[in-house]
Parts: C-alpha cells; structure tokens; sequence
C-alpha cells in the first residue's frame, strides 16, 4: 500500500468555457466539481496505475465522508471547512487559469499530534509515502518533515512535493525525494534552472546533504532526476497541449510507484513513467485522471539522456 497525506483538501470546480477574457462575461458551457488536493489526485492516479494507495491528511466531516465513497481514506477531521480550487478550462486552445483558495484555519492544538500519530501507525503497513500540497493555517511547516524523518526511519521511501519553508525544511530530512518543479527549485536553492545542467547545479548541493533524489518537473520540457547515481533528464519528442494541473500530481504518482518497488531504483526508467503519465494526464480536463492508452502509447517514445556533468572543479 502506497500512503498520501493531504494536509489542505479541496474541491476541485472546473468550468469549461469556449474562451476566457477578462472583464466579460461567460457563458459556462459545463460545471464539474470532485473532490482534490495534491495528495488526492496522487492517490487517484495510483489507483489508476493499479497501485493500492489511501488517503489521510486533515478534513472535515463532509470532505472525509465524500471521500469515502470514492477511495480509502482516513482523514483526521480538523479542518472546519473545505477550500475550493477553481480551474476555467477553455476549450478553443485547451488552456486554463486556475484559483485557489487559502483554506480554513486548523484551531485544534492537537490535530499535528494526531496526524503524525496516524501515519506512524500505518508505517509497518505501506510501501511509500507522499506527503503533497499546501499546509493550512495554524500548522507549523516542520510537520511534513517530522512525518517523512519517521517514515525514513521506518525504510519507508518518502516523497515530499510541498514548497516554502515546508520544503526547505524537509530538504533537511536525509533520504527524502523532494520532486519541486522549476520555480520552487529556485527560491530553495537560489539558483535559475532554466535547463537540465542548471537543475542538476541547483540540486547537487541538496544530494551532498543527504538528499536522496531531486525529481524537478519542467512543464512541457520534462523532468530532471538528481541522485548520488548520476542525473537524468526525460522529455516527450513534442510537448502535449491542454490542462497542466493535474501532470505533476501524476508524475509524482509515477515516481513513488516506482519507489515502492524497494529494489534499486531504474532512475531512467522512473521518469520515462513519470514523462508519459504526466502527458497523459494533461489531455483530461479534470486533475486526478489519466488517460492509460495514451500513456502506454506515449511510454516507448520519451527521450531519456543522462545529464553531463561539470567536475567538481568547475562546479566550484
């Protein structure tokens, strides 16, 4: 079992319109609303993969309730409300703007406590963990940390795609695989990392550290790896368009599926999954779906080259 922890849920409204303006009026061709957060569409896309994953993190009674219905779960019930993300999808070039919301405010002292406890207790139970997404107010960024140094510790391999000061502060935590995409790289490390030498540069330093694996997702350009091993940048031959929102939640389900083997890690391998199901997800309009014929189909034809990398000299 794979095990995702949200800490700031969602429901997830897309309106389909044939094309968005500004300042205008629309007329909204179609309404869907599901449940999401990160760790959410993690967990959905695992399940798709044919990997058995659950759900936890923090929630109200009605988001756990709901999400019940749909996947394993166990939320601790801290949250007094659900935020909502909303993604305007448009149909006439298969773009979208998105708007999320801060989300409520967690007032119970203990819910940080309760949560650590909850993961700790299925540690001897799952074979990876994905911590994702945004914290809500009234937790302090340590906790992704404090949870993933227990899950390290357990032989448990742990994932954290989460940003700001949670991030840096589980880049801390040795053996932990950190999959920022190219923005939070550069406000971790300080450093731009427009290409694939410019991330493995911005990443080193958190390897030598003792990170195990920095995973940067680059959009329509691909994914990097950085480990001990060596580095690995994976791209399809000709970007996908539509909607990017859910694409790095698939390819960190990829990731962790991969991990979850406990074997050696196929680094190459891993991202060619990671490439082809990130794609594949970006040509469904909602997040936390895939379309797996497409992966299948696209898996064979991602590009894989292993980063050259400067000498330690030059590096310093």
């Amino acid at each position: 079992m794979i095990l995702t922890v949200t800490m700031n849920p969602a429901y997830d409204m897309t309106y389909r319109v044939e094309h968005f303006e500004r300042g205008q009026a629309h007329r909204v061709r179609s309404v869907e609303q599901r449940l999401g957060g990160k760790g959410i569409n993690v967990t959905r896309v695992l399940n798709q993969l044919g990997k058995y994953a659950r759900a936890t993190g923090f929630s109200d009674h009605a988001f756990a309730a709901a999400a019940e219905l749909e996947m394993p779960v166990d939320f601790v019930h801290a949250l007094p409300w659900v935020r909502r993300t909303v993604v305007i999808s448009e149909s006439d070039d298969a773009t979208a703007t998105a708007l999320w919301e801060p989300g409520a405010r967690v007032s119970n002292p203990h819910a940080a406590e309760q949560l650590a406890v909850r993961v700790t207790g299925l540690l001897p139970d799952i074979d990876g963990l994905v911590i994702s997404g945004s914290l809500p107010g009234g937790i302090d960024p340590s906790l992704p940390a404090e949870i993933a140094r227990a899950a390290i510790a357990a032989n448990v391999p742990t994932l954290c795609d989460i940003d700001g000061d949670a991030l840096r502060l589980a880049a801390q935590v040795p053996g932990v695989v950190l999959t920022p995409n190219v923005d939070e790289l550069r406000l971790l490390t300080g450093v731009e990392s427009a290409g694939a030498a410019e991330v493995f540069e911005a990443a080193q330093p958190l390897i030598d550290n003792g990170v195990r694996a920095v995973v940067a997702t680059r959009g329509s350009a691909g994914i990097v790896a950085v480990t001990k091993a060596g580095a690995w940048s994976a791209a399809l031959p000709e970007p996908i368009a539509g909607n990017p929102t859910g694409a790095g939640d698939s390819a960190t389900a990829a990731v962790i599926a991969g991990l979850s083997d406990r074997g050696t890690p196929d680094w190459p391998a891993i991202l060619v999954d990671a490439v082809a199901t990130s794609a594949a997800a970006v040509v469904i309009p909602v997040a936390g779906e895939i379309d797996r014929a497409l992966r299948k189909r696209l898996s064979p034809t991602v590009l894989v080259e292993q980063v050259e990398l400067p000498s330690r000299q030059e590096a310093s």
